[in-house]
């Protein structure tokens, strides 16, 4: 029999955490590399050379690829045959590896995770506990498989259950255009079908594990009706020419998976689950011999990229910006920002409204400032902030009437689109919305000189901090005449592709 020590198995935990939340995984830097090199679209190529950027500074200065550093979701195989040396549950231990590699000194990473999730929603400082799901199977062995998924993708899972008739395909592409840029592709794609309700939710989930196969099996063909789904869900997707960050283009996905499972005859459930351009996952095995090691990639693999952030960007003195010129700016513009922005998330912009709503003094005067969507990591060494990329942007949408109307707001900046209400919002009280690329966190943070909480400290990453910043790279998204780019991008590469039609309005 095997005997798996306690300490063993949190260190192993712990490790993976750690080696996944700088190192992407190999297939998927190489799928990103393919995708950027045949992408057409200037926006999307653009981003996506931030986000390979980004991948290798992450790499090689071991600090998180996005400040989203996920909440943990793990896997085991347990054989009947292991023993325990422990004194702690199973679930126990993993998610002390989860504490351990959250509160690392070297390389901190953000705890996304409340407690409480429908009261206070309390921050658990360290991430824990993780999301743990175990299965017993003949052998000596434990398989662990993990993944740190970040909020921002799995926010955007969908379910439903279909009449055994009708047509998953159509069920999909249905679902993804909702979806937009909000859980920042081009990433990959998991579909769980049949079980029951929550059976196809793990399915999905689960998929996300697998390596990226497309061009092997592009090449020899399906065999499986799984894998005819594969097939006809990712041409069929990057044909709606959503792209990457939702801005428009060739990729939407780099690879489709597929689980199914036996279901009851009057149904069937499906569920799809993105994986963003943050994919960090890992497996490993312990058979009694002491914890995991993990070996650091070739670098070699990584494209050596470089773009000019200035070339065709408008450089913007933010301590004179005023209305006036942000109403100048045409969707779709580079900017450069220069100077000091605010930032806040949905806890500060809670607290913020309510403040308003109570006629009571606001602690921050938001006059001709800009705000920033963002939860950044914690400084180490040298930095004045870590990694510190965009959050999703939607979910401020319900305060953007009170932010725009009653603080002297100019705009906003975060990752993908705002919903119809924000930007009908925003064209009425004149404002701007303006994107970073979400999973380029670390290359963000290079722009931010300085950084100090001004407010509402006690709320961790979502505190209100005033940065200082330098060609800080963004795009506006929505101007103040309402024209958006995640509408007009997409749209227009759909019809460039031309495989699906275009309703004209």
């Amino acid at each position: 029999m095997t005997t798996i020590r306690q300490e063993d198995l949190i260190q192993s935990i712990a490790d993976a955490f750690q080696f996944i939340s700088y190192y992407h995984p190999v297939d998927f830097i190489e799928a990103m590399g393919e995708a950027y090199a045949r992408e057409q679209s200037p926006a999307a190529k653009n981003a996506i050379a931030q986000i390979l950027i980004n991948a290798r500074m992450s790499a090689e200065g071991h600090r998180p690829v996005c400040q989203d550093t996920g909440i943990a979701v793990v896997y085991l195989k347990i054989g009947m045959e292991v023993r325990w040396d422990a004194t702690m549950s199973v679930t126990d231990m993993v998610s002390e590896g989860v504490r351990r590699a959250y509160t690392d000194r070297n390389n901190p990473l953000r705890g996304s995770v409340v407690a409480d999730p429908d009261g206070a929603r309390r921050n658990t400082r360290d991430n824990a506990p993780a999301v743990v799901h175990m299965e017993v199977v003949p052998g000596d062995r434990l398989e662990v498989k993990l993944a740190a998924k970040g909020g921002g993708s799995e926010s955007k899972t969908r379910f439903a259950v279909l009449n055994p008739s009708d047509s998953v395909v159509d069920w999909i592409l249905e679902q993804i255009p909702t979806m937009g840029g909000d859980w920042c592709p081009p990433g990959m794609l998991g579909v769980g079908i049949g079980g029951t309700p929550e059976k196809a939710m793990v399915l999905a989930k689960e998929s996300l594990l697998d390596h990226l196969s497309m061009h092997e099996l592009k090449a020899r063909g399906a065999k499986t009706r799984a894998e005819e789904l594969r097939l006809e869900l990712y041409d069929k997707i990057n044909a709606l020419g959503i792209g990457a960050q939702g801005l428009g283009g060739l990729t939407t996905v780099l690879d489709v998976k597929v689980l199914d499972y036996p279901t009851h005859a009057v149904m069937k459930p499906v569920a799809i689950v993105p994986n963003c351009a943050a994919t960090r996952h890992i497996e490993f095995v312990l058979d009694g011999s002491g914890a995991a090691k993990f070996e650091a990639p070739d670098l070699d693999r990584w494209p050596r990229l470089a773009i000019d952030m200035a070339a065709g960007a408008k450089r913007v003195d933010l301590e004179k910006l005023t209305k006036a010129e942000s109403a100048t700016w045409k969707a779709g513009d580079r900017l450069l920002l220069n100077g000091k922005i605010l930032t806040g998330r949905d806890a500060a912009h809670k607290r913020i409204v309510d403040l308003i709503a109570k006629g009571e003094k606001l602690p921050v005067d938001f006059t001709n400032k800009l705000i920033y969507y963002v939860g950044p990591v914690d400084p180490v060494r040298e930095e004045v902030v870590g990694p510190a990329g965009p959050t999703t942007s939607r979910r401020m949408d319900k305060f953007m009437e009170t932010m725009l109307g009653r603080t002297g707001l100019i705009g906003s900046i975060g990752k993908s689109e705002r919903g119809a209400q924000a930007v009908e919002t925003i064209k009425r009280l004149q404002g701007v919305h303006l994107i970073a690329v979400g999973g380029a966190a670390y290359l963000v943070s290079k722009a931010i000189r300085a950084s100090r909480v001004l407010a509402f400290a006690d709320l961790g990453m979502e505190a209100i901090y005033e940065f200082e910043v330098k060609d800080m790279p963004v795009t506006v998204a929505v101007d103040a005449s309402g024209n958006a780019v995640h509408e007009s991008g997409p749209r227009e590469w759909r019809a460039k592709i031309g495989k699906i039609p275009v309703k004209v309005a």
